[in-house]
């Protein structure tokens, strides 16, 4: 049945039946209170570096202001492309490249090409909940393969419950790695074999890849880019806001099989007509002239894991394995059964503000999780207030 709204207006089900954030529900009625520490949300707590700044106010005094290119402007596309081919070791052609104007637009436009009504595509979960609110929007189904976490809260993902979720129907697998929340790494070996499944099937891989750089044993997270061919039907998704701080300036990425090249550029004409033409200038100089600023965030983040996990792992309550990528620590909690009521009790006699496992889908219930992205000293007095909680 579809529903009448807005004096008789109708809405399409697959959008009036979207679930707002939960993170949003816990935190909404307590941003603001001097008194809390809020490490619910997801995002670097950095302010972008002064020379991407300087380069926007440049854009715009030289009149960087008009329309641009479907698919971004060459100089951001070249530059995407060159930075691509350093980190990954293999040729990366911009015809390859299609900006958009976040990772999450880049995730919207891979269902508005790939899924109709019908559809459906298998997401390895727990997972940010945008990434199958768009197979949702596009009529389509999507089925969770869940990560599952050993007795020490490590995860692990079943490649043969992926293949068992794969049905006439499907038109794609969603991976997020390092993910979001349980900054899981998916190694090269289950890429390779998942790779070869997917092409086994004619079916796409999208990898959200946003994370790549914020790891902490290495230089890089492995890429399916590493292992794939110019037309395998992989689309990997990146973005600027991680990486270099930037989660306001609305920049992202796809790198895909050449011949979707004119149906993106199609799909970004109908939504956005390009991304924001001075925002694209300060794309590339942040790519240009970035690298140390990454390499203090990625140190940064690194110490604050592991202040993080030391306090946390010390909790009677608490099993979490310490992350391996992003800016989490997932945790779970012995005896909590609604994640959501928890964290509005954490936040009541803790001050503390934490995101909820099942904000992340059914199987993060039981889970919370604590963005790190903070001051080292507030996430040391965030850990004393937990603590008698969570011993």
């Amino acid at each position: 049945m579809v529903k009448m709204a807005n004096g008789g207006r109708r809405l399409r089900p697959a959008v009036d039946n979207l679930e707002g954030s939960l993170i949003r529900k816990v935190a909404e009625t307590n941003i603001g209170r001097d008194d809390l520490i809020p490490l619910w949300f997801g995002e670097p707590d950095l302010p972008t570096p002064l020379y991407i700044k300087d380069a926007v106010v440049k854009a715009i005094a030289d009149d960087h202001v008009f329309y641009a290119q479907n698919r971004g402007i060459p100089e951001l596309r070249e530059a995407i492309a060159d930075y691509s081919e350093n980190m990954i070791g293999r040729q990366i052609g911009v015809d390859r490249i299609t900006a958009s104007v976040s990772g999450m637009a880049a995730i919207m436009l891979t269902s508005e090409v790939l899924v109709d009504n019908g559809d459906n595509v298998v997401v390895v979960g727990p997972v940010w909940p945008n990434c199958k609110g768009t197979v949702f929007i596009m009529g389509g189904e999507a089925r969770t393969a869940p990560l599952r976490a050993d007795f020490s809260g490590q995860w692990h993902l079943d490649l043969d419950d992926i293949r068992s979720r794969c049905d006439g129907r499907t038109r794609a697998v969603f991976i997020n790695s390092p993910g979001n929340p349980t900054g899981w790494i998916m190694e090269q070996e289950q890429q390779r074999e998942l790779l070869e499944f997917t092409r086994e099937r004619g079916i796409y891989l999208i990898s959200d890849e946003v994370y790549i750089r914020l790891i902490y044993d290495r230089p890089r997270a492995p890429s399916f880019l590493d292992i794939a061919e110019p037309d395998d039907r992989v689309i990997v998704i990146n973005s600027f806001s991680k990486t270099w701080s930037m989660t306001g300036w609305r920049l992202g990425w796809l790198t895909h099989p050449p011949d979707l090249g004119p149906d993106l550029s199609k799909l970004n004409e109908f939504n956005i007509a390009s991304p924001t033409t001075f925002v694209q200038r300060a794309g590339v100089v942040a790519i240009r002239e970035g690298e140390s600023f990454v390499k203090e965030m990625v140190e940064r983040y690194r110490c604050n894991r592991d202040l993080v996990f030391q306090r946390l792992e010390s909790m009677g309550r608490v099993t979490l394995s310490k992350p391996e990528g992003a800016f989490y620590a997932f945790f779970k909690v012995d005896g909590m059964t609604d994640s959501v009521e928890y964290a509005r009790k954490l936040i009541a006699e803790t001050g503390v503000g934490l995101a909820p496992g099942r904000a992340f889908g059914e199987d993060g219930e039981g889970w919370l999780r604590l963005c790190f992205a903070a001051e080292a000293n507030t996430l040391s007095a965030a850990m004393d207030r937990l603590d008698p909680m969570l011993s």
